[in-house]
């Protein structure tokens, strides 16, 4: 049998999603090699009932009692059929209910076995939380019934606890079915006074099966309600009786027609069209939000960027609404915020972007978030600048520099740079202020920042080379002043730059008295730039020609490129000069 059980659950899955046709045919199909299944017989009869074809519900539910008499939700598949078929005189549902479970008669017991019903160990919270049995959760005698029907035995009278109406409503929650459904007034097929339609999630009202462990429900919901209608003459007999497309069916079919033109016409970018096929399709068939997003669609490219945006909020609520599928809600969601950020509203565009990424995460979406983000601090940054504040911010941290408050002097030349980026020198006063503090990775980032917005500012320079000598980095301090006497082409700050070069050689010198050559050597090429000029051919020639002229290395230092070379490998100890 386990084609059938397999069978059965694909038909289920298919009853969950509404898919009755298919439903239909699968549950027949499991039938066909398990016709002796009494389960099969009560779900394909709820198939039928929600394909209305309530004479076909009526043979199935009555194949379902005679295969096995005593399976209480047979009697209610038979009472929804017949309801359906208008024979409300032997939609006698509650009655036969009854005698199903006065027919059981379980050793020892008196529940008629329908304490199977209460063995769902959340039963009492879904009785707690539902509005229907809510109140009468509250009434602790009331509780006592409830548990001790759930318990079984002897002890308990079923038949006079059914005397009590608010038991009716325990068994719409614990059996799927609604109970009180089934005593409508004779002739009359509108709702008893106080209720309501179900609203029981798809997948309450479902069989009795048996796992390895434990009493589990079959996943078929009961079929919706039939809804009223208008007395009718005598139906034709049970058996004659062929069901026709439903009017719910031929609205979708011409939903689907009108959104196919839709989208043809949306192709050939005759939007006026698309649009109408779109509303055609919506107000035929208002249970498919996709017609209000392609909608949304068509009008995000006509430039209608407010009407896109209102179609997309209305696909929103329609869809939560409908239990719509998260990705379409996503959808709809991400496409307004697209047109918020075509009207420029960054603020709108990254909230509904975000909140489609809540529904469901794509990379599409999720790239829009980003540039959306990085546009908006961009345009705040932009909007934030004021020069006459940033020279204001600025001269203040030169106050707070002279007085020796660091910490405050770095927090208005931030403010300075905040204010005006483009201006180098807060940056470098920053660093000053940051190489006070010790902090000099920060200072060395702030220096460098400084030439890259301005190479020819020369304070930079120097300012990045006493920060690496403040981190004892004295071959690089000295390739910095040797950067510095290079833009400085109009030699204003020569003074300043060989007096930091004098310090920093100073300092090599006294680091490499200990060396070897060959120690000397190994150190300095570990730096990728000492050995790029090393491997270099023209100076490999003219390195050697120095060793047996070292006139020859003063006359090639004119060259402004291979001066700055040997002045690195200078400073890098490759070279050696003799004072004096």
């Amino acid at each position: 049998m386990s084609d059938a059980v397999a069978l059965k659950a694909e038909a289920n899955a298919a009853f969950a999603a509404k898919d009755f046709v298919k439903a239909n045919e699968l549950y027949s199909k499991a039938i066909e090699l398990d016709p002796k299944n009494h389960v099969l017989y009560s779900n394909r009869s709820a198939t039928k009932t929600s394909l209305r074809d309530y004479a076909g519900a009526l043979e199935d539910a009555d194949k379902c009692i005679e295969i096995e008499p005593s399976f209480v939700k047979g009697h209610a598949r038979k009472g929804a059929a017949l309801h359906g078929l208008g024979q409300l005189e032997e939609a006698k549902g509650l009655d036969d209910v009854k005698r199903a479970l006065d027919s059981r008669g379980p050793p020892g017991g008196g529940d008629g076995g329908m304490s199977q019903f209460f063995k769902d160990p959340a039963l009492l919270g879904k009785l707690a939380a539902n509005p229907k049995t809510a109140a009468h959760m509250r009434d602790p005698a009331f509780l006592g019934k409830i548990q001790a029907l759930a318990r079984g035995g002897g002890q308990v009278d079923f038949a006079s606890m059914l005397q009590d109406k608010r038991m009716l409503d325990v068994l719409s929650v614990a059996m799927g079915i609604d109970m009180q459904a089934f005593e409508r007034p004779e002739g009359s097929n509108e709702m008893p006074e106080g209720m309501k339609e179900p609203t029981a999630s798809p997948m309450e009202g479902v069989e009795a099966t048996t796992s390895k462990s434990a009493t589990v429900e079959d996943d078929t919901p009961e079929p919706p309600r039939a809804q009223p209608k208008k007395p009718s003459p005598a139906p034709a007999p049970a058996k004659e009786a062929v069901p026709g497309p439903s009017a719910d069916e031929e609205e979708k079919t011409k939903a689907m027609a009108a959104k196919a033109r839709g989208a043809e016409a949306y192709k050939q970018r005759e939007f006026d069209a698309a649009i109408q096929a779109f509303n055609e399709a919506w107000e035929t068939w208002p249970k498919d939000v996709t017609f209000l997003t392609n909608l949304a669609a068509v009008y995000f490219e006509q430039g209608d960027y407010p009407k896109c945006i209102e179609t997309c909020e209305k696909a929103v609520d329609e869809g939560r609404s409908l239990r719509a599928d998260y990705k379409v809600i996503a959808k709809a969601l991400g496409r307004a915020g697209t047109a918020y950020e075509k009207q420029g509203d960054l603020v709108n565009a990254i909230k509904y972007y975000s909140k489609s990424l809540t529904e469901h995460r794509t990379a599409d979406v999720l790239n829009k978030l980003r540039a959306a983000e990085k546009a908006k601090a961009e345009a705040e940054k932009q909007a934030y600048i004021d020069p006459e504040l940033a020279e204001k911010a600025r001269e203040e941290g030169n106050v707070h520099f002279k007085a020796g408050t660091f910490v405050e002097a770095v927090k208005c030349y931030t403010e300075a740079i905040k204010r005006l980026p483009s201006d180098p020198r807060a940056y470098n006063n920053r660093a000053a202020a940051y190489t006070k503090l010790a902090a000099f990775p920060e200072a060395l980032k702030d220096a460098e920042e400084a030439i890259r917005i301005d190479p020819s500012f020369i304070k930079a320079y120097i300012r990045k080379s006493m920060v690496l000598y403040g981190m004892k980095e004295y071959e690089k301090a000295l390739t910095a002043c040797q950067d510095a006497l290079v833009a400085d082409t109009e030699k204003k700050h020569t003074r300043e730059i060989e007096g930091q070069m004098q310090k920093c050689m100073m300092e090599t010198y006294a680091q490499r008295s200990n060396e070897t050559d060959e120690e000397t050597l190994a150190r300095a090429m570990k730096d990728p730039e000492i050995g790029q000029i090393m491997s270099d051919p023209v100076m490999q020639s003219l390195l050697q020609q120095a060793q047996n002229d070292p006139r020859a290395l003063t006359e090639h230092m004119k060259n402004p490129m291979i001066k700055q070379k040997i002045q690195k490998l200078i400073a890098a100890g490759i070279i050696k000069t003799r004072s004096g």
